[in-house]
């Protein structure tokens, strides 16, 4: 129950100092307030972004799908949002949580923060040369970083390499404080966002320090910097620096950073409290978000078909089934033939009145982990032709989830085969950028770790991400009305800017009906929303 009361405790600080955004619009006066090292960190539980972007990526990935498209129901949506997600249409009837305006507003609320508290620890840095605010610069740093590292992700193409990314729109990259309200920021290119993030995070990484705060994996702590660090450099496709990176963190045995999956809990909210549990040696990183996301699940789109068993009902290289670790902690909302869910992106209501039964909805992320840095340093080997290396990190992850046959090359190259399409897709890596070229050797090894990325970040919205690294192309099918297929370079890949933005000047997202187009673009119509 401590546990419980704790990260309740952590998420009511974090809504009280959130809900002063609006002052990072209106400063200056009020800057003048930081004026010390006690302020500046508390600023800083700010620079965090209270948004869970996972309801954007999960729904446009391949990991749910429609249920009235497999089976004989007719079932309604939570709300017309995932609709319009689901169907890659632009996001027009919510601005609420986990809509593109909520997800939009909390990053740059959050650099916000971080751009103030930089400014005023330069201040008091020129005032006072005996201060030492450098671990302050860097979480703040690391914060600026993030932020712009979701919001890219989100509304921008994959990075491609320095000059196709010259071609795609990116997001503004603030690094002042906004002394005028609704200064519009011009977009900057994939490539200069990339850019002036490494710049962040290679200048703040060093400042990190664990000493700094009372509950380290709140905070971008060390490792959970070098995490994000080499996320980052794997999706710029530097895999030397991947590597430097995941090394600090997993060191070459990792095996005593992995979760332990024997656990037995007696429900689901124990599942979801201990996947949280900031004790666990594979958490780097826990962000609190305010988000309705488990409440799609038992709707019309579910964690169900091809997307289940492609992933955590499916099979793999080494087990047949379901994965062993997931026996008695897959859960369904609804009924069984709605799909399955994993507690991880569970629900935390937080009460302001309970007679009432209002409140707000929470969900708290392993924003960082030592499985998916693992797996970040795996695909790096296979790319720096380290095989039996990376294959040593995959067998670790294998064996970690209960897996009680060990991996090997051979089972790796016999199960990802061409044939096998739940989990191996056509990667058009090479159509994306020239630069990006996967061997026949290491295709299988990518396969897995990618399959195996697909298992472990489900519902953290990362297989989005990987979908458009890779130029995968994907299905979706919409009751019976229409089968949308999504092209490697569509341009629905970059989700559409908020409404609201672009109409106050920020340049929109191209949303042409050309070649490069998907072909049923113009053909589409999306269901109606059942529930109203």
């Amino acid at each position: 129950m401590n546990k419980i009361n704790n990260i309740l405790i952590y998420l009511l600080v974090v809504i009280s100092i959130s809900s002063c955004g609006d002052f990072l619009d209106t400063l200056p006066d009020n800057r003048t307030q930081l004026n010390n090292e006690k302020k500046i960190t508390q600023l800083l539980v700010s620079a965090y972004p209270g948004a869970n972007y996972s309801v954007l990526a999960e729904l446009s990935s391949d990991n749910f799908v429609d249920n009235n498209a497999i089976l004989p129901v007719i079932l309604s949506s939570f709300e017309r949002m995932h609709d319009e997600i689901f169907a890659w249409q632009e996001v027009t009837s919510s601005t609420q949580e986990d809509s593109p305006s909520y997800v939009w507003e909390k990053c740059y609320a959050a650099i916000s923060a971080a751009n103030h508290a930089l400014e005023a620890i330069d201040s008091l840095e020129n005032n006072d040369s005996s201060l030492e605010l450098s671990a302050q610069k860097g979480e703040a740093l690391l914060c600026r970083a993030y932020g712009h590292f979701i919001l890219v992700n989100i509304f921008s193409q994959a990075y491609k390499d320095e000059t196709a990314s010259t071609l795609d729109l990116g997001i503004p990259y603030i690094t002042k404080s906004e002394t005028v309200v609704q200064t519009i920021n011009p977009r900057e290119t994939v490539a200069s966002v990339y850019t002036k993030i490494q710049k962040d995070i290679e200048d703040g990484i060093g400042l990190i320090s664990d000493q700094n705060y009372s509950v380290p994996k709140y905070h971008f702590n060390k490792k959970a910097a070098a995490a994000f660090a080499a996320r980052f450099f794997l999706y710029k496709r530097d895999y030397q620096k991947v590597l430097n990176y995941a090394d600090d963190v997993l060191t070459a045995d990792p095996t005593n950073l992995m979760r332990d999956w024997t656990v037995n809990y007696d429900n689901m909210t124990a599942i979801s409290y201990d996947y949280i549990n900031t004790q666990l040696a594979c958490n780097f990183l826990i962000l609190p978000t305010s988000s309705v996301f488990s409440r799609i699940f038992g709707t019309r789109y579910g964690h169900n078909g091809a997307a289940m068993y492609g992933s955590t009902y499916g099979s793999g290289p080494t087990w047949t089934g379901a994965l062993p670790c997931f026996t008695g902690k897959l859960y369904i909302s609804g009924q069984q033939d709605y799909g399955v869910f994993f507690p991880k992106a569970d629900e935390m209501f937080e009460y302001t009145d309970k007679v009432a039964g209002i409140g707000f909805a929470h969900v708290v992320r392993a924003e960082f982990t030592a499985e998916e840095t693992l797996l970040c340093r795996a695909e790096a080997l296979i790319y720096l032709n380290r095989i039996p290396e990376a294959v040593a990190d995959l067998q670790i992850w294998n064996k970690s989830h209960m897996v009680p046959n060990d991996l090997t090359e051979a089972l790796i190259k016999s199960f990802y085969v061409t044939s096998n399409t739940l989990f191996v897709k056509t990667l058009n890596s090479t159509k994306m950028s020239s630069s990006f070229v996967i061997s026949a050797t290491q295709l299988p090894f990518i396969n897995c770790v990618l399959h195996f990325r697909r298992i472990e970040t489900m519902f953290d919205g990362y297989r989005w991400f990987d979908i458009k690294r890779y130029g995968i192309e994907i299905e979706h099918s919409i009751a019976n009305a229409a089968v949308d297929k999504l092209l490697y370079n569509d341009e629905r890949r970059a989700i559409q800017l908020p409404q609201e933005v672009i109409s106050a000047g920020v340049e929109a997202n191209p949303r042409l009906l050309s070649p490069v187009s998907s072909s049923n673009y113009s053909l589409f119509i999306a269901p109606t929303d059942l529930s109203n």
